[in-house]
């Protein structure tokens, strides 16, 4: 049995803390490590270097875009690519324990569950894309 007005709030908390996620992602990438560089470290990955630029405008795009609940379901799952990637390019080799060296893959693992139940939920309380469309 679901509560729909609990539903909906979930759906907000799930959206709004993997929009902060995705947030957080692209501000290591750009303050920490710098465009330049994590376009080297995907070139080390054997990634074109155009691709981390992409990676971050996905990450703050998709970020703003969950956050404001716009086409979350879409979002959600257009995003999941995005974190399989570092399954299978950085983290898979890894082990399954994302506390091993260089990171395991259980956290993005659960990253793309979290997107993929947003899908399911879709926008929750609050969100804009219902109040945008247009009749």
């Amino acid at each position: 049995m679901t509560n729909q007005d609990l539903s909906a709030y979930a759906a907000l908390l799930l959206r709004v803390s993997v929009a902060v996620m995705f947030y957080a992602h692209a501000w290591l990438k750009i303050k920490v490590f710098t465009p330049a560089g994590t376009a080297k470290y995907f070139e080390s990955l054997g990634v074109p270097g155009f691709l981390a630029y992409l990676t971050i405008a996905a990450e703050i795009g998709g970020g703003t875009l969950l956050l404001l609940g716009i086409e979350t379901r879409w979002i959600a799952l257009l995003l999941v690519p995005l974190i399989a990637g570092t399954i299978v390019l950085v983290h898979g080799k890894n082990g399954w324990l994302f506390s091993n060296k260089d990171g395991g893959w259980e956290y993005p693992a659960f990253w793309i569950v979290g997107l993929v139940v947003l899908s399911l939920l879709g926008d929750g309380s609050l969100a804009l894309g219902p109040v945008l469309r247009l009749p």
